[in-house]
């Protein structure tokens, strides 16, 4: 992958913009504000997907696949971390002189003169920002935002809003939510990742204070998460706003019931208790939505009303989103590409699901967390009653000797439940044959794997 040049300085106008790799979910955000506010915008993309498909439709030309060729005459560029040095359109574009911009560059463009909030964490981002920006609207304000996921209500990932707030993702896996002048900080958690980039959990931490204290309002902030407790040691003098179920909460949350599909549970704030029943099942959206209320009340909106805006929330695109249904079966997708999110994800399968069996189908991301992590996996994985394993989702890292999906497959401590599939092709007809009538089959990851749900549907038929 390529090493983001932060020097570079972003141009007063950005012009006309060319996207490198636009079908991503924050470029394909970008991209459409941009559009919006009468940018031309052109893109390449390796494949014709679906966010692809809405931004042609408002006016963006996109080509599928990268040809120096697609370039064209863009007044400036925009990468991600993702791409590789050797991409034909950044090769020319660094030639030619153009301006070449990371994506949080980019974004830090749109939220200037704005009141930001920024949403950080190594699990939760999307859901929560989802929360904020639903709870919002319904709340009568007008915000920007930019997603790390479509919102199933909203059908967006992005909007340009009338009001003086902006709500963001802020991704931590290269340091480049560093860049941004956030106004509110919100940390789901900080439990380890990207230590390919960081090197230890120190350094991690570290980035998340630094964060934290460029933010001039305050911090909302994780009461449960060990690795946010420990971040919150290194905030002195910043107002922080603390929630989870800790006794020191200032939103302390109890009374969870996580064992239907919709979870419910109770927030006790400022002597008063509030209870609320969101649409998305799962302990970890209870916590999702006291962090979100966390910020709400800490911008000046009355708790009670804050709440019953965040529980409208919908869901977002990619978490655990149905698919479709053949002979009883039902097939979902599911973004969770880390153990700890993989163990929240299956636990609300589990609720939904109750006594029938849960066949995993999951995509490995990237060959370093692999390699770190295959036994955290397979722990994780073993919530499921079965488990096809694919092989590793590239990305960003060239291949390692020794690492495929068979490191996690191989770490499973029951070795009947598992199933290393190599090719592709063969692993819907191998979850279709482990599932009856009243059976989820998730697919699982943060690569392509979700391309396979209409190859599972299939196999089901057959």
């Amino acid at each position: 992958m390529i090493k983001p040049d932060f020097s570079q300085p972003v141009p007063a106008d950005l012009g006309k913009v060319h996207f490198i790799g636009i079908g991503g979910s924050g470029m394909s955000g970008i991209a459409r504000i941009l559009l919006g506010m009468g940018h031309d915008v052109t893109g390449s993309d390796l494949r014709d997907t679906s966010n692809v498909a809405a931004l042609r439709e408002i006016g963006a030309e996109i080509f599928i696949g990268h040809d120096a060729a697609h370039l064209g005459n863009p007044d400036t560029v925009v990468v991600t971390s993702a791409l590789w040095p050797t991409n034909p359109e950044y090769l020319l574009a660094k030639e030619r002189g153009i301006p070449v911009i990371h994506r949080s560059q980019a974004l830090a463009y749109l939220t200037t003169k704005k009141r930001l909030i920024a949403v950080a964490g190594a699990h939760g981002k999307t859901t929560s920002t989802g929360m904020i920006i639903t709870a919002l609207l319904e709340l009568g304000d007008d915000p920007s935002f930019v997603n790390g996921g479509v919102i199933a209500s909203l059908g967006a990932s992005s909007g340009s809003g009338a009001s003086e707030l902006f709500v963001i993702e802020a991704d931590e896996s290269d340091g480049s939510f560093l860049h941004y002048d956030t106004a509110i900080a919100l940390i789901t958690n900080v439990d380890a990742d990207h230590l390919d980039h960081y090197g230890s959990v120190e350094a991690f931490d570290a980035e998340f204070a630094k964060f934290a204290n460029g933010a001039k309002e305050f911090v909302a902030i994780n009461s449960d998460d060990p690795g946010a407790v420990r971040v919150a040691k290194l905030l002195p003098g910043k107002r922080l706003i603390r929630f989870g179920d800790a006794a020191d909460a200032h939103l302390r949350l109890h009374s969870v019931d996580a064992s239907t599909a919709q979870v419910s549970f109770a927030i006790d704030f400022e002597g008063k208790t509030l209870r609320a029943t969101l649409k998305v099942p799962g302990y970890h959206n209870a916590i999702n939505a006291t962090g979100a209320l966390a910020v709400l009340t800490g911008l000046g909106y009355d708790a009670a009303d804050a709440l019953a805006a965040i529980a409208r929330f919908g869901g977002t695109e990619r978490r655990f989103e149905l698919h479709g249904e053949r002979r009883g079966v039902k097939v979902y997708d599911d973004f969770a590409h880390h153990p700890t999110e993989v163990s929240a994800a299956l636990a609300g399968a589990r609720a939904v699901v109750g006594e029938h069996k849960i066949i995993t189908v999951f995509q490995p991301h990237l060959y370093s967390r692999t390699r770190l992590m295959a036994k955290e996996f397979a722990a994780a994985l073993a919530a499921s009653d079965e488990v096809v394993v694919l092989d590793i989702y590239a990305a960003r890292e060239d291949p390692e000797p020794g690492v495929t999906g068979a490191l996690v497959s191989n770490a499973f401590a029951n070795q009947a439940q598992v199933h290393y599939v190599e090719n592709w092709h063969d692993a819907p007809a191998v979850a279709a044959s482990l599932a009856g009538e009243g059976d989820f089959i998730m697919t699982m990851g943060c690569g392509d794997v979700y391309r396979m749900v209409p190859e599972l549907l299939e196999a089901l038929e057959k």
